[in-house]
């Protein structure tokens, strides 16, 4: 009985308290690592958002100087 209450003691205890304290942290990890992820697919949308805005600017200001263009041959 006293080797297994040493055995229990000395080698299944630690390890059992490791096995626990990586599971932890590994949950953890997850948990900023899916934060992390939904951070870059934010700024991703907010960047397409942006360049389609910037986009449609330019298609705007190409118009306007087709217009002028135009009125300028006319």
């Amino acid at each position: 009985m006293e080797t297994l209450e040493l055995i229990l003691k000395y080698a299944i205890a630690p390890v059992g308290a490791f096995v626990w304290m990586l599971h932890t942290k590994s949950n953890a990890h997850h948990t900023e690592i899916e934060v992390l992820k939904a951070q870059v697919e934010a700024t991703k949308a907010a960047h397409e958002r942006e360049f389609k805005e910037v986009r449609e600017n330019f298609k705007r200001v190409f118009e306007k100087l087709d217009g002028i263009e135009e009125a300028l041959r006319n």
